[in-house]
C-alpha cells in the first residue's frame, strides 16, 4: 500500500470559533485517534489531495511538529454546499496490530462473456479488509478472464495472502449479465452505469449531516 507523508500542527485553542477562523485560512481541523490520547492538530487542505481525492487507499505519514504517527483516514465531513473538507479523523495504526481498511477493487483481464454481448457489472467498488499495515496490499485485483455470462467473482472467492476480508462471504463482487437481463435490471446502487446518480444524491444527504455535526462532534472532542 502506498504511504503519503503529510505535516500537521497541533492546536492551540479548540472549538467551533476556533475551527471556522482555521478554515479560512486553509487549515483543517482534524483528531488522531487510538494512541495514548487524542491529538487534535491542523493540516493545510492542500495536503489532502492524496489523502481524500484519490480512490486509492493509503497509510499516513503525519508529521506532527517532530513527532511522526503512521495512520489512515477515518472518516472526512464536508460542506454541504461548497464540498470542502471541514473536519478529518485519523485512527492511529501500528505495524504489529492488525487494521481493518477499505481496499478499491482492481479488474483484469477480458471476460469471455462480455466478449459475447455479456455486460459487466461491479456491485462492489471496494472491500473491507483486515490484516497487517505492511501486509495490505495497494488494490484488490479480480481477474474476469474466466467469466463467462451469469458468471461471478464473490468475496468468497478471493484468496489474498495475510488479508482476511470482512465482508459476507457470499457478497457479489463483479458479475456477468447478459445485455437484455442488465436492462430488465432494477436499478442497483452499487451498479457502475445505474448507481452513480444514487450515489451522489446519498453522499449530499451525508454530507450534510456531517456539516451540521462535525462542528458539534469537535467541540464535543476537545
Amino acid at each position: 500500500m502506498k504511504k503519503v507523508s503529510v505535516s500537521g500542527s497541533l492546536r492551540e485553542n479548540v472549538g467551533k470559533k476556533d475551527a471556522k477562523a482555521l478554515r479560512r485560512q486553509g487549515q483543517i481541523p482534524c483528531v488522531l485517534y487510538g494512541g495514548e490520547k487524542q491529538i487534535a492538530f491542523t493540516m493545510h487542505e492542500l495536503q489532502f489531495k492524496d489523502i481524500v481525492y484519490t480512490p486509492d487507499s493509503c497509510i499516513v505519514i503525519l508529521d506532527i511538529e517532530g513527532k511522526k504517527y503512521n495512520a489512515i483516514l477515518q472518516d472526512a465531513q464536508f460542506h454541504p454546499v461548497n464540498d470542502k473538507i471541514i473536519h478529518c479523523d485519523f485512527l492511529q495504526v501500528f505495524q504489529d496490530k492488525p487494521v481493518k481498511i477499505d481496499l478499491p477493487i482492481e479488474i483484469k483481464g477480458s471476460s469471455p462473456g462480455v466478449i459475447k454481448g455479456g455486460k459487466l457489472i461491479t456491485k462492489l467498488r471496494k472491500l473491507r479488509v483486515k490484516g497487517l499495515m505492511d501486509a495490505l496490499p495497494a488494490r484488490i485485483t479480480i481477474d474476469i478472464s474466466k467469466l463467462e455470462i451469469t458468471d461471478s467473482v464473490k468475496v468468497g472467492d478471493l484468496d489474498v495472502k495475510e488479508i482476511e476480508f470482512l465482508n459476507p462471504h457470499n457478497s457479489v463482487v463483479v458479475i456477468v449479465k447478459s445485455a437484455r437481463a442488465a436492462m430488465m435490471a432494477p436499478v442497483d446502487a452499487d451498479e457502475d452505469e445505474e448507481g452513480e446518480a444514487t450515489e451522489g444524491a446519498e453522499g449530499t444527504e451525508g454530507a450534510e449531516g456531517a456539516a451540521e455535526g462535525g462542528e458539534a462532534k469537535e467541540e464535543k472532542s476537545e
